[in-house]
């Protein structure tokens, strides 16, 4: 993803995911299998090589947010983030990998405890403990409330901030109530919040909802927590944030492994 002054690989972790995010066309998949360090490292090699990317600048950025649950599969994700970040391999500061997840409480405690980590990233997505039970069942077994509790105690660097990604969907989590509930549940965390407007699929059931619902959420969150909206980029092939799930002549079919080690949830 080339942007004014940075490039980002986004890169999975897992062929399929096992999550079952409702707005997200990997979670259809399931879980294939984990991907293992060589070939999560893989995706950033090959995506170097085919776009000359290069260490030296400060530009690259890597964000774990691809196909699959990182923290799911943190042994190989932790691997891959040492090579990442060894001199001798690709040389990136640990401050330039964020890795995002739908809330794995005790592995986000034993990520917490690693001495050479991702920046974390927490997919949040609704305002309510009910809300987010409908939209990621994962809440049935690690709650919202004990979730936020375990972000309260992450030990962060001292150059830190927690990330809260939230898909904005159409009606269900994007009125200006949920943006104060937002702006409540995280007001005691050194964190910014960053707003995906949905990418549609098929077999998704909500809606994108307009720029200007977009732009008012943003804005009351703004005045407590710095908010950002993520660009969609790739919608139009079904390669954007939430669409990963390969599709032949308009239907969706599985990936193969190579895919997932090749592209990016």
């Amino acid at each position: 993803m080339p942007e004014e002054g940075r490039d980002t690989i986004c890169i999975s972790s897992q062929v399929g995911c096992p999550v079952n995010c409702q707005f997200c066309l990997t979670a259809q998949m399931g879980l294939e299998r984990n991907l293992t360090a060589g070939e999560i490292v893989g995706q950033v090699l090959f995506v170097m090589r085919t776009h000359q990317l290069a260490t030296e600048t400060g530009r690259l950025n890597i964000v774990m947010m691809g196909m699959g649950e990182p923290l799911l599969n943190l042994a190989n994700v932790v691997k891959a983030t040492r090579l990442l970040t060894d001199p001798q391999g690709i040389g990136l500061s640990p401050r330039r990998i964020t890795l995002s997840t739908a809330g794995i409480i005790p592995k986000i405690m034993e990520l917490g405890r690693q001495p050479i980590r991702p920046k974390l990233a927490i997919s949040l997505n609704a305002s309510t403990e009910e809300q987010r039970r409908e939209l990621m069942p994962i809440t049935r077994k690690y709650s919202l409330k004990d979730l936020l509790a375990a972000c309260k105690a992450y030990p962060l660097r001292t150059w830190e901030k927690l990330t809260f990604e939230y898909v904005l969907l159409k009606g269900v989590n994007d009125t200006d109530a949920d943006a104060r509930r937002v702006v409540k549940l995280l007001a005691h965390l050194d964190a910014k919040v960053n707003l995906i407007a949905l990418n549609p699929g098929p077999g998704i059931r909500f809606e994108t909802p307009d720029a200007e619902r977009v732009q008012a959420f943003q804005a009351i969150i703004r005045r407590s927590i710095p908010c950002f909206v993520r660009k969609p980029r790739g919608r139009d092939i079904f390669a954007a944030c939430g669409q990963l799930k390969r599709q032949e002549n308009g239907v969706s079919v599985l990936p193969s492994a190579s895919d997932a080690a090749s592209h990016r949830h």
